[in-house]
């Protein structure tokens, strides 16, 4: 079900309303929303999916008439449309026109005007009548006002769902993906990288479809967008993130929003592809967003975008830039890719694979200690020994040695790389805890 209507009529806010949480990034001016948002809504015991389009102009090109497509393309997917008008302003040539492109659709529509805050209001509702799209819902988005009968309606338009069948979510590797209290789930990957880097290029071609708003504007995608794409190893969620550019404390208005929704994604996800505008170089805003996809634990895939742009004096300065500036994450692998092209792409899902098989991979305690043993051999610490160690958890890999003494960082990292090498973890991020006996 798709919610259309030109800008800053009030769509997010219905579809806050609707799903009974705060979603949609809602601001107090046209443009905020941009790309088509799915998510999933419930009424009257019928769950159905609703999704959030950027508003409807008719612009000749440039990013209105990419946001007005992504809408156009809701509405051909879609099996209703809410059509959201504003019913303090009246009709406008925008509505008009909108309109008229909802009358071709095979679809029902339903007319919404929206900030029918009172009674008064209710008589210029009526004037949307004239629209040739039925008879129009007074609702107050903002309040609630309207919003049950218009629900009520809307389920009685909707197909009604086949029987839930018996299907199985794979992840990578064609084995089940596994999510809280033994239910199946997709493994989420999250792209996320400065605005204008290429997230949303590399978005749409890794799902096939334009999917999120691309444009040379910094900072088109204004919400996380994801979606499922089938592989040969297996489902995985692609979340098309807003680009960071500033701390969150310091962002305003819907940049806040983003960036908190980037940040949560970046929590939530198995996994996350840290894309680079290669051409621009390692910045100091890369350097703080890969600190904040190292903290959050997942492993990461480094993609150098528009590779193809550089000459080849360019791609040794930031290769050896990007060494230095992310040295924190030289377990990840590094692509170099063209988004636009497709350079380089292929190899995003092998490196994601092995990624994500190695962050939910447990080994042997007797093994492990044994290649510890061999470590202390080599290499003695002056600070203490391991007396023993084992593997505590997986996602990512956590292992607790239990120690006679504290061993320094430089120590830990030592031990740390003999486990990735000898175990073949590569592309996931360790974590080695310490316990010293009598702690």
């Amino acid at each position: 079900m798709a919610v259309v209507g030109r800008p800053n009529v009030g769509k997010s806010t219905l579809v806050n309303r609707i799903v009974g949480r705060r979603e949609a990034i809602v601001e107090e001016r046209p443009g905020v929303t941009r790309d088509r948002k799915p998510l999933d809504a419930e009424w009257a015991g019928r769950e159905f999916t609703i999704v959030d389009t950027g508003g409807w102009l008719a612009a000749d090109g440039g990013l209105d008439r990419a946001v007005s497509a992504q809408s156009e393309r809701a509405v051909a997917e879609a099996a209703a449309v809410l059509f959201v008008v504003d019913a303090t302003i009246g009709i406008t040539d925008e509505d008009a026109k909108v309109a008229r492109l909802l009358r071709a659709t095979a679809a029902p529509v339903l007319v919404v005007a929206n900030k029918v805050d009172g009674d008064s209001r209710e008589t210029d509702a009526w004037a949307f009548a004239r629209l040739g799209l039925g008879d129009p819902h007074p609702v107050s988005a903002l309040h609630g006002r309207g919003t049950g009968d218009l629900l009520d309606d809307l389920v009685a338009h909707l197909p009604v769902p086949p029987p839930a069948g018996d299907e199985t979510v794979t992840g990578p590797g064609g084995g089940p993906a596994p999510g809280t209290d033994g239910e199946l789930r997709v493994p989420a990957v999250a792209i996320v990288g400065r605005p204008n880097v290429g997230k949303s290029t590399l978005f749409n071609r890794l799902i096939g479809d334009e999917r999120s708003v691309v444009h040379d504007m910094p900072g088109t995608t204004r919400d996380t967008i994801d979606t499922v794409v089938t592989t040969d190893d297996g489902e995985l969620r692609f979340i098309d993130t807003a680009g960071m550019r500033r701390r969150a404390k310091e962002a305003e208005g819907a940049e806040y929003y983003s960036l908190v929704r980037a940040l949560q994604a970046i929590d939530r996800a198995d996994a996350a592809l840290l894309v680079i505008d290669a051409s621009a170089g390692i910045t100091r805003q890369d350097q703080r967003l890969a600190e904040r996809v190292d903290a959050a634990g997942n492993p990461v895939v480094i993609l150098l975008n528009k590779w193809e742009t550089l000459d080849p004096e360019q791609r040794r300065s930031v290769v050896i830039d990007l060494e230095d500036r992310l040295s924190f994450l030289a377990y990840a692998p590094v692509l170099k890719i063209s988004a636009r092209t497709g350079l380089g792409v292929h190899k995003l899902l092998p490196a994601l694979r092995k990624a994500l098989e190695a962050y939910g991979r447990r080994v042997p305690t007797a093994e492990l200690n044994r290649v510890l043993a061999e470590a202390q051999a080599a290499h003695r610490s002056p600070h203490g020994r391991i007396l023993y160690a084992t593997q505590g958890a997986t996602d990512p890999p956590t292992f607790t040695l239990f120690t006679s003494a504290k061993l320094p960082p430089t120590y830990l990292r030592y031990l740390e790389r003999r486990i990735r090498e000898h175990f073949g973890f590569g592309p996931t991020p360790l974590k080695l805890r310490v316990r010293r006996r009598g702690d």
